[in-house]
């Protein structure tokens, strides 16, 4: 069983039989009959030696007959003379390489092409490795539907009540396609039983009928339209392109029959389309030549399906090496099918959070269920009423009817491995302004590090792991404080709704010079004459204290006290000891160690700061600038 109908879509759309090539094999490789060129091949490389081209058309030939031990030898040794291979060959030799010598074999030959992989596609690489060593079994229920057929039958769309799909089957009136040797597609329609079976399944009538491909539909509700791509025709006669090819091109008709050409190219084929009528975008797969890899997903903004744009790539988060296709949006996530080496198999389903900016978080592997070692793609899905969800894939997995077959399926709650995805801003709490370059690690219940990373120069940050029942989140940068919060259970879950900006303090925000000294930064406070009571307003003070070493708990503090002139010397003495021991009481009631308060002083009247010494008349307000406390920082110069 083989995905023929995805290798008619995916490589270069239909070849003219009156395309010239040098090579037999060559010819038999583009008209899509893989075991015939791996025959031709061979019989060519009797009389002469094969290109590094047509060796890695061999390579495909039996990537795309199953023979993967035999397509990865060949990828492998056109790699060792020619390291510039693609990234899309490079990208099909992993993955024949995983195929027969398991996922650890991927990695040894990554490494060798690190450099040339946007950074992205490593980040998806490694949280997809660590999220399929800890998948487990999957709840999901997977109906094959009873309306598939022997034939290829996949890209489900739903259609009200019913559902929309396309279909190779026989008994269409359409003339084979010789490639496939299967009927050219068709778009097909079924209803919608409560079990999410489909039953009698007719032909969609509601568009213009051709004798060529018609398939991927995707109907609007909102425009009452359907949109879907059909072969470049001029009537009954197929349009080349001057080289020979035959583009799908994408179109769309209302609900009155009335039908016209969105995207039309003689050299570039577009699949499956998706429109998001609430920003009036188009998204859908294309293969440009100036993409990532295969097919890439891009998305033009439209007027009610006017087309209004130049196409957008959605950028290496998404699109890889590999083949992208079948996006859909569901509740601000993406669903689209990727043939990238970390996956499970062939195609799998992929699911990506939307972030604001056009931006997406690490795509996630749906997992054992939905995904298989077989080609699975072209997912949708929706609300199940009080059931959870419910929607439809296509898949080429063991046990089927045909060469591609829709399955339903059914999900208590969201699907996808299970992530824990944070994002915001490491804020000063001093000026609530983005602090640039701080670092955020998270950690694992054994305070084990997880994941690392750097904010950028605004202070933003965004990062996803694994999901781990306990996480400790750490914030910090050097000479400021460090924010470290341990979370579980439902505040795991709390934390991911609304950005999560962890505050920290520079060490500059707490500590200033005053009298050659550094001291922290308080508000000058009074006690009571004679006093050395805590009155509100020096707690209100003494809390800054307790915050501040909180923040920074290694300062080392001396408390020193000074008195006016007014009054006996060891009056004064006394009196300024007694309110630098209150002060040391206050803040060790509150939670400070005694590890942080090395010294407490009173230094009466000893410092005078002015010229009100004994027996000089001055004003009160000349008095209070000499009664003083200072809190030094004794290891100001070494903590850090």
């Amino acid at each position: 069983m083989k995905l023929r109908t995805l290798i008619l879509f995916l490589l270069l759309g239909a070849i003219s039989s009156a395309q010239v090539k040098t090579s037999k094999g060559d010819i038999l490789f583009f008209e899509y009959d893989f075991k015939a060129a791996i025959k031709q091949y061979q019989l060519e490389m009797r009389k002469s030696k094969l290109s590094n081209q047509q060796f890695l058309n061999l390579a495909d030939s039996y990537f795309k007959t199953d023979e993967y031990a035999k397509s990865a030898e060949i990828y492998l040794d056109v790699f060792k003379r020619d390291t510039t291979m693609s990234n899309a060959y490079f990208n099909k030799m992993l993955q024949a390489l995983s195929k027969t010598k398991g996922r650890e074999s991927v990695a040894t030959f990554l490494e060798t092409r690190k450099r040339e992989f946007p950074v992205e596609i490593l980040e998806n690489y490694d949280f997809n490795n660590e999220l399929l060593k800890a998948q487990s079994e999957s709840d999901i229920e997977v109906l094959n539907l009873r309306t598939n057929s022997a034939q290829a039958d996949f890209s489900p769309s739903f259609y009200e009540d019913r559902l929309l799909f396309t279909s190779a089957r026989n008994e269409n009136i359409k003339e084979k396609y010789a490639p496939s040797g299967e009927s050219y597609m068709d778009i097909m329609i079924g209803r919608i039983e409560k079990d999410g079976d489909v039953l009698v399944a007719q032909s969609f009538d509601n568009i213009p009928e051709t004798i060529y491909h018609e398939a991927t539909p995707y109907y609007s509700k909102e425009l009452k339209s359907t949109f879907y791509i059909l072969s470049n025709a001029d009537g009954d006669e197929l349009s080349f392109d001057k080289n020979g090819r035959n583009a799908l091109s994408m179109g769309m008709v209302d609900q009155n029959g009335n039908f016209k050409f969105l995207l039309r190219d003689l050299s570039t084929s577009f699949y499956y389309p998706f429109f998001e009528y609430a920003t009036g975008r188009l998204f859908f797969a294309a293969n440009f030549p100036e993409g990532y890899g295969g097919t890439d997903i891009y998305y033009v903004y439209t007027n009610d399906g006017q087309i209004m744009s130049s196409p957008i790539n959605l950028g290496p988060r998404i699109n890889t090496a590999g083949n992208e296709i079948a996006p859909y949006i569901y509740e601000n996530s993406l669903y689209f099918s990727s043939d990238i080496f970390y996956g499970l198999g062939g195609m799998d389903v992929y699911k990506a959070n939307m972030k604001s900016n056009n931006n997406f978080s690490i795509p996630v592997n749906l997992g054992i269920g939905i995904n298989t070692s077989s080609d699975d793609f072209g997912l949708i899905i929706r609300e199940n009423g009080s059931n959870g969800l419910m929607g439809y894939f296509a898949s080429n997995r063991a046990g089927g009817k045909g060469n591609d077959d829709i399955y339903s399926f059914h999900a208590k709650q969201s699907l996808g491995l299970k992530t824990f995805a944070v994002k915001g801003k490491v804020i000063n709490l001093a000026t609530n302004q983005g602090i640039q370059k701080a670092k955020i690690r998270l950690l694992d219940k054994d305070g084990v590090v997880i994941k690392e990373l750097y904010a950028n120069e605004e202070g933003d940050y965004s990062v996803e792991i694994p999901f781990q029942n306990v996480i400790t989140i750490e914030a910090s940068k050097d000479r400021h404080s460090t924010y470290l919060e341990t979370y579980q259970d439902e505040k795991l879950e709390s934390l991911q709704k609304n950005d999560f900006n962890p505050g920290v303090l520079a060490l500059e925000d707490v500590v200033e010079e005053k009298e050659n000294q550094t001291v922290l930064k308080l508000r000058k406070f009074y006690f009571g004459k004679g006093r050395s009571t805590i009155t509100p307003e020096i707690a209100m003070e003494l809390d800054k204290v307790v915050v501040a070493l909180t923040k920074f708990p290694k300062l080392q503090l001396r408390i020193e006290t000074h008195t006016d002139s007014r009054g006996s010397n060891s009056y004064n003495l006394k009196l300024s000891q007694e309110r630098s021991e209150a002060i040391k009481r206050y803040l060790l009631q509150n939670g400070v160690s005694a590890d942080n308060i090395l010294f407490t002083v009173g230094f009466g009247e000893e410092k005078i700061t002015n010229n009100c010494t004994n027996g000089v008349f001055c004003l009160d307000m000349l008095h209070q600038q000499n009664e003083r406390t200072l809190l030094v920082v004794l290891n100001y110069k070494t903590i850090f």
